[in-house]
């Protein structure tokens, strides 16, 4: 058993976050003692929410150190890429993306986003390739790409 489901403030927190109650989740963070905060389930809390509120240094901060604790995981190098593309850092989020685990590869969200930092960096050929690739992997992100801002220069330039 994950030692973080024992911990009834964490799981506030994380039901609080899911609620979109942003300062409740923070006060039952609060509560978590000195190691608690480094658990990998309570960085990744708090990495969603400063990425929630858009406090992207941050959430940076927060989600290199979940590289740092869970190096063969994707989720740490989802957030500190998007954290990266929001500060304006994109061609450092696509390093981050492929410098993380090989299991990346099989996360709809790694060629998704990759997708979105191609296109902002204007390699269009490459991000409809890995937009397509995200599809493969998860249908449902097509729906979301249609609405998506970032995608939009792909649409005008390529009609894929």
């Amino acid at each position: 058993m994950n030692p973080s489901h024992r911990i009834p403030c964490l799981e506030r927190a994380q039901g609080y976050l899911e609620l979109g109650m942003p300062d409740e989740a923070w006060s039952e963070l609060a509560l978590l003692k000195g190691e608690q905060r480094d658990l990998p389930d309570a960085l990744h809390v708090m990495a969603s929410l400063l990425m929630k509120q858009k406090r992207w240094d941050e959430a940076l901060i927060v989600s290199f150190r979940i590289c740092e604790i869970l190096p063969t995981k994707s989720g740490g190098f989802i957030h500190a890429a998007f954290c990266l593309h929001e500060l304006g850092r994109t061609r450092e989020a696509c390093e981050v993306l492929r410098s993380g685990p090989d299991c990346l590869q099989k996360e709809p969200l790694f060629h998704y986003n990759l997708s979105c930092y191609s296109v902002y960096l204007g390699s269009f050929d490459e991000a409809c390739a890995l937009l397509e690739r995200s599809f493969e992997l998860d249908e449902r992100l097509a729906g979301i790409a249609e609405n998506d801002p970032d995608l939009v220069p792909l649409w005008n330039t390529l009609r894929c």
